[in-house]
């Protein structure tokens, strides 16, 4: 897909649809959609991020490297059937997370807690601690199991998938990907 910076920004602020089924028991939560992600209404879209190629290391997914041009139909059931499912806590598409207010993210947070609720997927595992400490009011909070759980689901939170976060790798986020999937029976 060949989509120019200009473009892009004509994205700004614009919302993309859960990918979420039925029998859903592993659901994804970013921080918020990135432009790009927007342009494709795909989750974790752009041609450089790791989330994809993290699930096929971890054998979460069986993927190609990225899904850079959008899922078509086909890529989508594939993907809810596997079990799985991606949300955002905000549903408002920027540049970089921290153009996020505290405010937009302690909202997502119980919006979140109400799809939960709806949806009642076996695990949850947000892809990013700074955001989960500020949308969750859990400054302390460490990567991994928490000791809560949303809406009756296991919480996990996970790191984020930011180049901003460049000391985590690949395999690294594979293994840390792994751990819930493994309580959500998707992996053994």
């Amino acid at each position: 897909m060949g989509i120019d910076r200009d473009s892009l920004e004509s994205f700004r602020d614009a919302a993309i649809p859960d990918v979420v089924g039925d029998g859903i028991r592993l659901l994804f939560v970013g921080i918020n959609p990135g432009l790009w992600t927007a342009a494709t209404q795909t989750p974790f879209a752009h041609p450089g991020n790791r989330f994809y190629p993290a699930l096929r290391e971890a054998g979460i997914f069986d993927a190609g490297d990225t899904f850079s041009a959008g899922f078509d139909a086909d890529d989508r059931e594939r993907f809810t059937d596997a079990g799985l499912g991606v949300s955002n806590l905000v549903n408002r598409a920027t540049i970089r997370a921290d153009e996020l207010s505290s405010a937009e993210l302690r909202a997502g947070a119980r919006a979140l807690e109400q799809r939960v609720a709806r949806l009642r997927p076996r695990v949850v595992a947000i892809v990013g601690l700074t955001a989960y400490r500020l949308g969750f009011a859990r400054p302390k909070a460490r990567a991994g199991r928490q000791n809560e759980t949303i809406a009756g689901a296991e919480l996990w939170v996970l790191p984020n998938l930011s180049g901003l976060n460049a000391h985590e790798t690949v395999s690294s986020l594979a293994l840390a990907y792994a751990e819930p999937a493994r309580a959500a029976g998707i992996i053994t």
